[in-house]
């Protein structure tokens, strides 16, 4: 006789994993507390988290909002434009983020600055504005625009995906009642979109939130440069970056269980 696997729709398990996870986070903060080497390095790294969370909220919602634009170029009717949008998807993927931060760091913000400082020349001249410095732009949202442009040409691809998962079919219907393009999109296409966009969306979040430490080699005062301060200083090392992954497990894995909880709503909401 064959045994079909249990699917979670046929039983729902206890996430015992989640038990475990629970109980070993909370005795690591009690042992955080009660132990005053942990608890000072704790207090260091975790000046670092509103750095991290900042990053990651801006460079997310910037890179949401540049990703829907190219996939919305991708999806035209015009040739040029899917050629331009598939271009800067296959490129900006090939590249490490890493390397794109040193070369958004390093060579675009310099290149920026000589721009910008060529097209305001006559407001230079007229005493309006002043020369704008390369210093003047701050390696933090450096990091952000890396951080943005890497990842909009992933999520463009998770945009691209769920638009078109739409059944064609829904989208005939909304323009013969005569609904405009906007229309259709607001209305149509996205709230369908969303239930395939979601999952792959909150795992880019999630991945962003790690990769964040990237802006670390820039000197950015995040959760990882702080750990790499102390560390430094002190020659605490296992102590420092047991501090630093338990901190971003925290996060990760809190974030991962809030959108679980995300999708299982909207799931409910359409059912």
């Amino acid at each position: 006789m064959l045994l079909l696997p249990t699917t979670s729709s046929d039983k729902k398990e206890f996430p015992w994993w989640l038990a475990v996870a629970i109980a070993i986070a909370v005795a690591v903060a009690i042992f955080i507390v009660s132990n005053d080497i942990y608890s000072q390095v704790f207090q260091t790294v975790a000046k670092g988290i509103g750095i991290t969370v900042f990053v990651t909220l801006v460079g997310f919602s910037l890179a949401s909002l540049l990703g829907l634009g190219i996939a919305l170029m991708g999806l035209s009717n015009s040739v040029w434009l899917r050629q331009v949008a598939r271009f800067y998807v296959e490129i900006i993927r090939g590249i490490p983020i890493l390397v794109l931060l040193f070369w958004i760091a390093f060579v675009g913000a310099p290149a920026f600055v000589a721009g910008w400082n060529a097209l305001t020349a006559p407001l230079q001249d007229a005493g309006l504005i002043s020369p704008l410095q390369v210093r003047d732009v701050s390696l933090l949202w450096r990091a952000i625009m890396a951080l943005t442009i890497g990842y909009s040409a992933f999520i463009s691809e998770v945009f691209r995906a769920g638009i078109q998962s739409v059944d064609a079919g829904q989208i005939e219907a909304a323009k013969a009642l005569g609904l405009t393009r906007y229309q259709r999109f607001r209305l149509v296409i996205l709230p369908q979109a969303i239930r395939t966009i979601l999952p792959p969306l909150g795992n880019d979040f999630v991945a962003m939130v790690k990769d964040s430490s990237l802006v670390s080699v820039l000197g950015v005062a995040d959760i990882t440069q702080m750990g790499k301060v102390y560390a430094s200083g002190s020659f605490r090392f296992f102590e420092t970056y047991s501090m630093v992954a338990y901190i971003y497990l925290i996060l990760t894995v809190g974030l991962s269980l809030a959108l679980r909880g995300l999708e299982r709503k909207l799931r409910r909401q359409h059912a």
